[in-house]
């Protein structure tokens, strides 16, 4: 479900496919975000799992997997 939820907002940020997006996909080198990116990205994230996600955390915080998990960890 929050795999889901996440790839669809990464697939609309992207134009990427939502099937080309996996849990080992690197948000930054697979996907071409940069840090204007990785904000929109951590924005609409926090809107749709109403919670906050700190800066800390973002730099550690490398693919859709890691970042999945951290969602679970932290709802």
């Amino acid at each position: 479900m929050i795999l889901n939820k996440v790839k669809t907002i990464l697939s609309e940020q992207f134009s990427v496919d939502e099937d080309k997006i996996t849990e080992e996909t690197n948000i930054s080198e697979d996907l071409g975000a940069d840090s204007l990116d990785v904000v929109d990205i951590l924005m609409s994230l926090e809107d749709e799992f109403e919670m906050e996600i700190p800066d800390e955390a973002v730099e550690s915080i490398k693919t859709v997997g890691q970042l999945v998990n951290y969602i679970k960890a932290n709802q």
